[in-house]
C-alpha cells in the first residue's frame, strides 16, 4: 500500500515560514497527483495546491503567491514552502495523492492516498 508521512510542522510567529514535506512509499512510480489541504478546527478541509508529475501546478486563492509546491520524484517527496504565514493559516496540513484524473483534481474524494497531518500553528 501506498503510504504517506507528512513532517516540518510547528509553530511559528506571523510572517514566519515552514517547509512541509510529504515522504510517499510503496509505489515505483511518479505518476501520481499529489496535493496539500488543510482542514482548521471547526472548518471544512480546504484545498491548497497540486502538483502532477510533470510539475505542473494549481494554488488554492487562499495560498496563491505566499505558498510554492514542489516534488522530487527521485526521493518521492512533496513539499510546501510557507512564507508569509498568518494566524489563518493554522490547521492540520495533509498531504494526498491521487491519479488517473484530469489535472488539477479538486475533489477530495477522488484522493487514494492521505497522510496523518502535520499541525501548523501561527501565533
Amino acid at each position: 500500500d501506498v503510504q504517506l508521512v507528512e513532517s516540518g510542522g510547528g509553530s511559528v510567529q506571523t510572517g514566519g515560514s515552514l517547509r512541509l514535506s510529504c515522504a510517499a512509499s510503496g509505489y515505483t512510480d511518479c505518476s501520481y497527483d499529489m496535493t496539500w489541504y488543510r482542514q482548521a478546527p471547526g472548518q471544512a478541509r480546504e484545498f491548497l495546491s497540486t502538483i502532477n508529475s510533470e510539475g505542473r501546478t494549481s494554488y488554492g486563492d487562499s495560498v496563491k503567491g505566499r505558498f510554492t509546491i514542489s516534488r522530487d520524484n527521485a526521493k518521492n517527496t512533496l513539499f510546501l514552502q510557507m512564507n508569509s504565514l498568518k494566524p489563518g493559516d493554522t490547521a492540520l496540513y495533509y498531504c494526498a495523492a491521487a491519479r488517473g484524473y484530469q489535472f488539477p483534481t479538486l475533489n477530495q474524494g477522488l484522493y487514494d492516498y492521505w497522510g496523518q497531518g502535520t499541525q501548523v500553528t501561527v501565533s
